[in-house]
């Protein structure tokens, strides 16, 4: 009799549990998200995007319109070099005294000295500039800060940039294939602008 009645039970408590179960889950379900903190800065994946377009605001408002136009069409900046003996390869002065040099400057990338022209690489320049700003422990600013804070360094303090910064031969970190196709890039993106604003002071004086 006992045993019968212990069955009996046994099958009651299945069957409630079997009613019962879902709305036991779900009310606990509902009392954790009652619960659970929801974290102040919650992780937004349009943050990098937003961030770069403010960068590159500031980067318009702090650059000339070549430079602008050049950044945004090709995604470096060139700068020309202003040090009388030109920038130091090894310790000693990469080109002759007076003569013409620039940089590239990429975001992100060792800034490349070379020779327009004749497109001779002369060294490769690594400087980092971290974000101590951003949240979640990245040190990587927008691609459009890294390249302002390259070009604000270069033409503040030259000299300063280039003594601080690790030099390398041309190559260790860039492909010099790449820099020359980019620096041949430059040269038909710099006559094609010539032609257009040829173009647009002949329309404005007609």
């Amino acid at each position: 009799m006992i045993l019968a009645l212990s069955a009996t039970l046994i099958v009651i408590v299945a069957l409630l549990w079997e009613v019962a179960a879902p709305r036991v889950v779900e009310s606990f379900e509902r009392y954790k998200a009652r619960r659970a903190r929801v974290p102040i800065d919650v992780f937004d994946p349009g943050r990098e995007r937003r961030a770069e377009q403010r960068a590159r605001q500031l980067l318009r408002s702090c650059v000339n319109d070549e430079e602008w136009e050049m950044y945004r069409d090709l995604g470096f900046i060139r700068v020309w070099g202003g040090l009388a003996s030109g920038p130091e390869q090894g310790g000693t002065p990469a080109t002759r005294s007076g003569a013409p040099y620039a940089y590239i400057v990429y975001p992100h990338r060792p800034i490349v000295a070379y020779m327009p022209q004749t497109r001779e690489l002369l060294a490769e320049y690594c400087v980092a500039f971290p974000d101590e700003t951003r949240p979640y422990g990245s040190a990587r600013l927008p691609d459009s800060d890294d390249a302002l804070a390259k070009w604000m360094a270069l033409t503040g303090d030259e000299r300063h940039l280039v003594g601080q910064a690790n030099m390398h031969l041309p190559g260790r970190q860039i492909d010099p294939k790449q820099v020359r196709r980019d620096l041949w890039r430059l040269t038909q993106w710099e006559q094609a602008r010539m032609r257009r604003i040829a173009r647009e002071q002949r329309t404005t004086a007609t």
